[in-house]
This record gives C-alpha cells, sequence and structure tokens, in this order.
C-alpha cells in the first residue's frame, strides 16, 4: 500500500517538507562514504533554510502545550487507558522540555560557523563544492568516516530537539483521524467539507493498481482526481473505479 499525505495549510506544509528532509538525513547519515556524508551535510543547510521560514519553535511548544491540555481532559474519561496516557503525556512533557532548553535560534550554531556557511554558500552552486574551491572541505572528506560522522552529528546535535517535536506533532496529527474505505468512480472523488477545517489529509490506495491521485483541497471541497502514468509519457486521466482509504486529520 501506498499511502499519500497532503497538507492543508502552509504550517503543516512547512513540517512535512522538513520530515522529508530529516528522513533524508537520517538515511545518508548512517552510510559511510564521504559523497554520503555530504549529503548528509547538505540536507542540514536545506533543513535551516526551510526552518528559517517560520518561528517553528514557538509553534511548536503551543502545538505540543494544546495537545497536553486536550490530553488532560481525558484523565477521568474510564474508556481512556491511563498507562497509555500517562506514556504519551510524559513524552510531551519532555519532548517539550528539550525544546524550551535549546538556546537562540534554530541552526544558530551553525550559521555562526564560518567554515559551514562558506561550505552551504558553495553547495548552492552546481559543482560549487569541487576540490580547487574548497581545499579544506576536501581535506575534512579525506578524514575517517568515524571522524566525520562525528563532526556531523554534533553540528546536527542543537537542532535534534525541534525535529523530536516535529515527529511527535505529526504522529499525533495522523493518529488524530479513522480511515474510511471509498470509492472514485471513473478515477475521480469529491467530497464537499462544509467549512470544517482539516490539517492534513491521507490517502492510501494499492500499489499495484497503477493509480496516482492529484490532490487539490480546501475548506470547502475536496477533489480527488487518480492519473496513471508509462513510461515517459506525462500522467493521463485515468477512467475506471478505484478504491482507496481516506484520512482526515485534525488536531
Amino acid at each position: 500500500m501506498i499511502v499519500y499525505e497532503y497538507p492543508f495549510n502552509e504550517r503543516i506544509r512547512t513540517l512535512l517538507r522538513l520530515e522529508d528532509l530529516y528522513d533524508k538525513f537520517k538515511f545518508f547519515i548512517q552510510q559511510e562514504h564521504a559523497m554520503q556524508h555530504h549529503v548528509a551535510l547538505a540536507t542540514i543547510f536545506d533543513m535551516l533554510e526551510v526552518a528559517g521560514r517560520a518561528d517553528l519553535k514557538s509553534d511548536l511548544l503551543q502545538e505540543l502545550e494544546r495537545q497536553r491540555q486536550s490530553l488532560l481532559g481525558y484523565r477521568s474519561n474510564p474508556n481512556v487507558e491511563p498507562h497509555t496516557l500517562d506514556a504519551i503525556l510524559s513524552e510531551l512533557d519532555s519532548v517539550s522540555g528539550a525544546l524550551v532548553s535549546a538556546q537562540g535560534k534554530t541552526g544558530q550554531n551553525i550559521r555562526d560557523n564560518e567554515w559551514l556557511m562558506s561550505i552551504r554558500g558553495r553547495t548552492i552552486i552546481p559543482g560549487g563544492a569541487c576540490e580547487f574551491d574548497l581545499p579544506s572541505y576536501y581535506a575534512w572528506q579525506q578524514r575517517s568516516s568515524e571522524q566525520r560522522l562525528a563532526d556531523i552529528h554534533a553540528w546536527f546535535a542543537p537542532l535534534a530537539p525541534l525535529f523530536a517535536a516535529l515527529a511527535l506533532v505529526l504522529r499525533l496529527l495522523r493518529d488524530s483521524g479513522g480511515p474510511v474505505k471509498l470509492i472514485a468512480s471513473a478515477g475521480s472523488y469529491q467530497q464537499m467539507l462544509q467549512g470544517k477545517v482539516y490539517q492534513m489529509l491521507r490517502l492510501t490506495l494499492d500499489e499495484n493498481s497503477g493509480a496516482i491521485p492529484e490532490i487539490s483541497a480546501n475548506k470547502y471541497m475536496l477533489w480527488v482526481r487518480f492519473t496513471t502514468q508509462g513510461g515517459d509519457l506525462k500522467p493521463k486521466p485515468l477512467e475506471e473505479d478505484v478504491p482507496f482509504e481516506l484520512t482526515l486529520c485534525n488536531f
């Protein structure tokens, strides 16, 4: 099964982009080659570019506190498992505390590092990080994988609380909705939302169906049009019925 996610607003769009970058970073940081560590470092620069467009730290702290207050209201609910609730509340407190303790602006440690910023400036240029452009960076790449890995982890460490908070917020958001089985007649599906505000939708479909969803949505209507794509041809409308699951998520 393939899961497609669609954000309803710019805030969730930013969180999903950062999550995607973090997944990429985690993959390449587990590798050993200098080229793979270069991608991991370049991905940190991309994270700073996306995170710098919004005051994510305060936004995440507000959302975590709102979730905490909301969950506290379930303590008296007999249908809620106390141990599970306590575990989530404890995680919220831990993640919030770590984020509060993070000093300064997001990624300021990297912005204050003139050497890293010189590398960042060159990586924007295609092929700009060659050995003749940045001999000191080329020398760093010749170090052992353990040394490079330790350096990258140290540079990323101040960002870790932000991404822990981001992961928890997105997890709570994804868990907020229940999937509904639907069928797109002749490859198209529409649903009136009647002004109800959602943060994100999740669409799940069989990977063997060959269907690709094109999604557009606002607070009034959701529209999904399925297409198919083969070879080098651009996607074309799919005219057959497509079964899928839809989850509307909201805090």
